[in-house]
């Protein structure tokens, strides 16, 4: 099999990686840096799914694949201690979701 996808991301969802990009404050490329982010991680999903692909093909058992490839979300402490540790540095600013991030990760503690 020689047949290269190709690995364009469609373009509604680069608009929307656009519409999602709007208000990002890391400096000096934000809006950059988010773009790429979004657009490396789609490709990555892109290869790792014709990876399972092709293993299944082959008769290789490839559930395991996509779990060890991909680490698991942080959790909401740590979410939430990432937003303060980059606006302790001067890295970010406290935005409306960043906020919200860490109201839920207090709110998540017990009384």
């Amino acid at each position: 099999m020689t047949h290269t996808p190709d690995i364009t991301p469609p373009p509604e969802l680069v608009r929307e990686w656009n519409q999602d990009a709007i208000g990002t404050h890391f400096e000096p490329y934000g809006y950059s840096e988010f773009i790429a982010a979004r657009a490396a991680q789609w490709g990555a999903d892109q290869e790792l799914e014709a990876c399972c692909e092709l293993m299944d093909d082959w008769g290789l058992e490839a559930s395991a694949l996509p779990a060890a490839r991909r680490p698991k979300p942080p959790s909401l402490k740590e979410q939430a201690l990432a937003v303060l540790t980059q606006y302790m540095t001067g890295k970010t600013i406290l935005t409306k979701d960043s906020v919200d991030t860490i109201r839920r990760a207090l709110e998540a503690l017990d009384d």
